[in-house]
């Protein structure tokens, strides 16, 4: 491994830790002129950045962040979907050589700059769409995410009844069958054919409404669904109001108290009759399914989504840190802790849709269980109903479990485009920003709550997240790994952290991560077909696209323009400097930055000036040359 040091310059390991904690004796709260913040030639002012009150709420606030829907309603699903058990190898492999690299890479970033994801681009002004990009799908996200809490938290209200509501039918819904039954229907002269459980007619019917399309529009929110909106925002925002501090406060209980509730989950669940079956079932290998390209496709999307990279929370959360926290630990900590919680969360599901299976004489489980939502809010529900002791308990266990983690998940969402317009506008208070942030998220969700928004919500996320966020995650990767530089990369770790960089981070950074998440946006677009709606919804989502893909071209431009209207740079030269670090990039401590930006200049001004195309290529990957 070749040496990392600054040549001319080096920094002893831990010497520009030391510096940069003497920033953080004052009080996070207390306001100090440090950065330029909105143009390319003029200095603003803004505050010193929160700081979490520990660095362990860092890392609880980061696994209340990554741990969410997607390890309890996305991954058993599809691990069962694509071979069972043999989906744990390719996504394992994936974990290590794409999701665990990308996550150390934007805690690196964010602690590295004290900056959320929109301001994270002084590194390569031309690039700062790539930021603005990414909070639009963050809003996006936010938007829906809220309303799932919202109906997570009515079922956990219902769960109260003396009678689950969901375990019996309503006498006005037809072809209906009590989840509660225990047995096996027999059909008699067709009767069985198109039955549906009381557990799904009660989501559809009871809870969401559900339109037959979007045909005629989406219809009026549900009023129950509207309060449980409010009190889900109610609780994000008590625990936003106070920045950093408070969300560090809350990640203690957010991050640790649905594992009580997931191990006594677990526990119920082996005690089922059949939950075994269902288990084995999920983790079985099918290992022919290995030699298919879907499944690491699916394992790389899993894998992705499932660790919330690229959206810009774990940056924005990571800028909350002192400089010297030790953010490799936490990366390799959280990427195994959410796997290993998708892997339980999927055992606590098929076992009790084994049970199921079991009562209801269903002999392939298959047919039992469900994608998304319905997996959650109607095969689970429809299986608790069977059980004989407390049902009630085993609900309000699991939906209060989901309510904690989707809050967690929230939070960090929430943070991100908190941070993106204080990062941008440091004179707003941070109250004012959290009050109207989610003051336009409650009205925004109303809109998932009525009789079609689950169909809008499927448009919304198909467009406004899911290509936004593989479009830009891929050029995230490229801007850091080879306009920024990996070599730079390595050589700020050095700076903060006082260590080496070994050759597997380079080269995920370098080539494994950017090339795997290219193919996924490939294979994305390959498979890519209109949503099966009404135009209009189409073009709505369409148009978030493109709103999305204009910010890169647009924000390119924008920054050439700063750089010629000082009239001292050819336009080539400007387009070419823009993707350039600003003079203000670096820490946030004037002190620090000074030596940083002094040693930086060392190191440059050693380096050879001309070298070939792959001796260039070897510097920048691999610090050889």
């Amino acid at each position: 491994m070749e040496n990392l040091g600054y040549a001319g310059g080096q920094v002893e390991p831990g010497k520009g830790t030391q510096a940069a904690d003497s920033r953080s004796v004052a009080s996070p709260m207390n306001s100090s002129i440090t950065l330029q913040t909105i143009s390319d030639d003029t200095k603003t002012t803004t505050s010193t950045r929160d700081k979490w009150g520990r660095d362990i709420e860092f890392m609880l606030s980061c696994i209340a962040y990554s741990v969410g829907f997607g390890n309890i309603w996305k991954f058993p699903y599809t691990a069962l979907k694509h071979g069972g058990g043999a989906f744990l190898l390719p996504y394992l492999i994936v974990l290590f050589i794409v999701g665990r690299p990308i996550y150390y890479l934007e805690m690196i970033l964010g602690q590295f700059s004290s900056r959320g994801c929109v301001k994270l681009y002084d590194l390569a002004p031309a690039m700062r769409g790539i930021g603005v990009a990414q909070t639009i799908a963050m809003f996006v996200v936010m938007t829906y995410y809220a309303p799932v809490l919202a109906i997570t938290f009515r079922y956990f209200v219902a769960s109260f009844s003396s009678t689950l509501p969901w375990s019996e039918c309503n006498p006005g819904w037809a072809n209906c069958v009590n989840s509660s039954f225990v047995g096996r229907l027999e059909p008699t002269n067709g009767t069985a054919v198109g039955l549906q459980s009381s557990a799904e007619l009660y989501f559809l019917k009871e809870v969401i409404h559900k339109a037959p399309s979007l045909e005629d529009g989406l219809g009026m929110p549900d009023w129950k669904l509207a309060l449980c909106l409010l009190f889900a925002w109610i609780v994000v925002a008590t625990i936003l109001i106070r920045g950093a501090k408070s969300t560090g406060k809350a990640s203690y209980f957010l991050a640790i108290f649905p594992y009580v509730i997931i191990i006594i989950l677990l526990l119920q669940t082996l005690m089922l009759d059949g939950a075994m079956q269902g288990i084995l079932y999920f983790i079985t290998p099918q290992w022919d399914k290995l030699l298919s390209i879907e499944v690491w496709y699916e394992a790389v999307t899993q894998c992705f989504f499932s660790l919330s990279v690229c959206y810009g929370g774990i940056i924005a959360y990571s800028s909350f840190n002192n400089f010297s926290n030790n953010v490799h630990r936490d990366a390799v900590i959280i990427s195994w802790l959410d796997t290993f919680t998708s892997i339980v969360a999927g055992c606590i599901v098929f076992g009790v849709i084994g049970n199921l299976a079991y009562v209801s004489g269903q002999p392939d489980i298959q047919k039992l269980a469900r994608d998304g939502a319905g997996l959650t809010f109607m095969t689970y529900p429809d299986a608790i109903a069977k059980f004989q002791f407390l049902p009630q308990l085993f609900a309000a266990l699991f939906f209060l479990m989901l309510f904690i983690v989707g809050v967690g998940s929230n939070l960090g969402v929430t943070t991100s485009i908190i941070t993106a317009i204080r990062d941008q506008r440091p004179q707003l208070r941070h109250w004012q920003v959290v009050l109207g942030t989610v003051t336009v998220g409650y009205f925004f969700g109303l809109l998932y709550l009525t009789p079609g928004g689950f169909d809008f919500l499927d448009v919304i996320d198909y467009y406004g997240a899911k290509y936004v966020t593989l479009t830009f995650a891929v050029l995230e990767l490229a801007t850091v790994a080879w306009i920024y530089g990996v070599d730079r990369i390595c050589r700020d770790i050095r700076f903060m952290l006082g260590i080496e960089t070994s050759f597997y981070w380079r080269v995920c950074w370098g080539l494994i991560a950017p090339a795997a998440t290219l193919l996924i946006l490939i294979f994305s677009f390959a498979d890519f077909e209109l949503q099966k709606v009404p135009m209009g919804y189409n073009v709505l989502g369409l148009f978030i696209y493109a709103i999305a893909v204009l910010q890169l071209p647009g924000w390119y431009c924008y920054a050439v323009w700063r750089r010629r209207s000082k009239q001292t740079e050819s336009l080539r030269k400007a387009a070419h400097n823009a993707l350039k670090p600003m003079d203000i990039w670096g820490p946030e401590s004037d002190t620090v930055r000074m030596q940083y930006q002094t040693e930086e200049e060392q190191y440059q001004n050693s380096q050879p000036l001309e070298r070939s195309t792959v001796q260039r290529i070897k510097k920048r990957m691999f610090n050889m040359g």
